[in-house]
């Protein structure tokens, strides 16, 4: 869909009429030739606008932090790409204003998985036999996941694998807003490291089975949870949440700026 970054770059400024959208999707190659079926297969692959008054809305730029539902998830895969292995275990939570509110997670059926894998996850060909295949995963997923924002732990990789497996099965793709929060904590926590384990280590995060699906994806909320208590009141909405996680100047760039400062008053005194 080479048409998001349009919709993004103008629905972030300011709502669309319905001719300015229609507009941008007849301006690109689409997938259908309908524009009512091309709308709605955005909408299906997770994009999250809504219609009023014959304006397109983003649904992120009008919620409010408080208001906005937010699926964490965390996967477990036989390889790192889609075309060398498969997701094997998916967990999901969805997180909104400070709780938890619904949970999906599964084990996959994979024929092998290499020893490594093995070693660093625990799951072996034996847990995963009787576990459904990933068309069935991905599909729930994807149902469970709607147009909330996807939230991950190097948020790239589980939501292009994702994305990539959906594709794969002929199941759309991922337009969901995402966050990551790695980027988030950077913003947020002071931690030596900002690796899953080094942060449960900084914020003394009590969940065990580190690479395991669902423990990952708990530690993730509570990193979560953490940075969004540290905002700034002056980020309110979810996408004022998506600028700050990207552009905001890290906790070690302030503290060198304020070092900076402190050097460069030093020598004035003097």
């Amino acid at each position: 869909m080479s048409y998001i970054n349009k919709l993004n770059s103008k629905l972030l400024k300011a709502p669309l009429n319905i001719i300015q959208f229609n507009a941008i999707l007849e301006s690109h190659e689409t997938f259908y030739e309908s524009i009512e079926l091309e709308t709605e297969l955005l909408i299906s692959n997770g994009y999250p606008i809504y219609f009023s008054d014959d304006f397109v809305y983003l649904k992120t730029k009008e919620n409010l932090i408080k208001d906005q539902v937010f699926c964490v998830v965390d996967i477990e895969t036989s390889a790192g790409n889609p075309k060398a292995g498969q997701i094997i275990e998916l967990a999901a939570i969805k997180f909104k204003n400070g709780s938890i509110i619904e949970e999906y997670q599964s084990l996959v059926y994979c024929k092998e998985i290499p020893q490594k894998v093995q070693e660093i996850t625990g799951i072996t060909p034996k847990m995963v036999e009787d576990a459904p295949n990933l068309k069935t995963v991905l599909e729930e997923f994807k149902i469970f996941l709607e147009d909330d924002v996807f939230v991950a732990h190097s948020v790239e990789f589980d939501y292009n694998f994702i994305s990539n497996s959906l594709k794969k099965y002929h199941l759309g793709e991922l337009w969901n807003r995402r966050i990551c929060t790695i980027d988030l904590a950077t913003r947020t926590i002071e931690s030596p490291k900002y690796g899953l384990k080094s942060l449960k280590e900084s914020l003394n995060i009590k969940i065990d089975n580190h690479h395991r699906a669902y423990e990952d994806t708990l530690s993730t909320v509570e990193v979560f949870k953490v940075s969004l208590q540290k905002l700034d009141s002056t980020i309110k909405t979810t996408e004022d949440l998506i600028a700050f996680s990207k552009n905001a100047p890290t906790i070690e760039e302030k503290i060198k700026e304020n070092n900076k400062a402190i050097k460069k008053g030093i020598k004035n005194e003097e």
